[in-house]
């Protein structure tokens, strides 16, 4: 029987869970761990706090708990804050989450937006990089960590199998759902996943807050970069529409920038500052609603 675990945040960093998602999808060319070119166990080098995290955020996750939350937090009300000031309320999280790394948050950021930028890629999707992980502002409004971060995936249908720890959906009351428990569940096939409920995280949050001002590519790359069984394992096309499958592709091609660059080398912030702040300004107001 799988035993429950009544820590509400057992990451020791809210970037546990990063990390974790980069160890389960190397990098295009990374060598394997195992003899297998097809499939990589890494389950034996996953730490407790990352396990016991799955277990909260897949038992938790229920279609009440977000429906509950989108009438909590939608439409953004809860401050008013610019991109900058966002920011700073998010380099909070260094204290209280990352205590052995001096790194702030902005660095994470800053790292994703320069390897799209030196690629060459519009302006727009940069600024996607700077401001993909923004969402994380809700640890700040006192979400727990399995309401903020993890891989998101739909609710009220059946869930993937290939959902990392898909065991622990068995603790998840939704599991006794015969409704909820088919392929499609309360959802048509073919509905587009703007009529799909998400589990409730930081992509879901951002989009929300975003979505007026940025183009729909960089929509669905802030709301969808964390939904690896769709885009990475390729389930859960049978919800999707043409133009969600069109606009996966842009998903794809962000995962890369997102999981791979990071480094313990902190920008050269006063060389690169100036460029951001005009970026942002092109593309927002001073202050929006969060």
């Amino acid at each position: 029987m799988i035993q429950k675990n009544p820590t509400e945040n057992p990451l020791e960093r809210l970037d546990d869970w990063d990390d974790d998602v980069a160890q389960r999808y190397p990098s295009p060319g990374a060598k394997l761990d195992s003899d297998s070119q097809d499939f990589r166990d890494y389950s034996e080098t996953t730490r407790d706090g990352v396990r016991d995290f799955y277990r909260l955020n897949h038992e938790r996750q229920t279609v009440d708990f977000v429906k509950a939350t989108r009438e909590k937090y939608l439409p953004p009300r809860a401050r008013s804050m610019g991109i900058w000031d966002a920011m700073d309320f998010l380099n909070e999280l260094v204290d209280d989450s990352d205590p052995d790394i001096e790194l702030p948050q902005i660095a994470h950021a800053i790292q994703t937006a320069e390897a799209i930028r030196a690629d060459g890629h519009p302006d727009w999707f940069v600024l996607t990089g700077l401001i993909h992980d923004m969402g994380k502002v809700l640890c700040l409004f006192d979400e727990p960590q399995w309401a903020v971060t993890g891989d998101t995936f739909p609710v009220g249908c059946r869930y993937s199998e290939k959902i990392v720890y898909h065991e622990f959906f068995e603790l998840n009351p939704d599991w006794k759902v015969e409704e909820f428990q088919t392929q499609a569940g309360i959802y048509d096939v073919g509905c587009g996943l703007d009529n799909v409920l998400m589990s409730w995280g930081h992509d879901e949050y951002l989009y929300q807050v975003v979505k007026d001002y940025i183009p729909v590519e960089a929509q669905y790359m802030i709301r969808f970069h964390s939904f690896y069984a769709g885009h990475r394992e390729g389930d859960y096309d049978f919800l999707m529409n043409e133009r969600d499958q069109e606009m996966f592709r842009w998903v794809r091609k962000f995962n890369r920038y997102d999981l791979y660059t990071k480094c313990d080398t902190e920008p050269d912030y006063d060389a690169l500052m100036p460029f951001y702040r005009q970026l942002v300004d092109e593309f927002f107001p001073a202050k929006i609603w969060w």
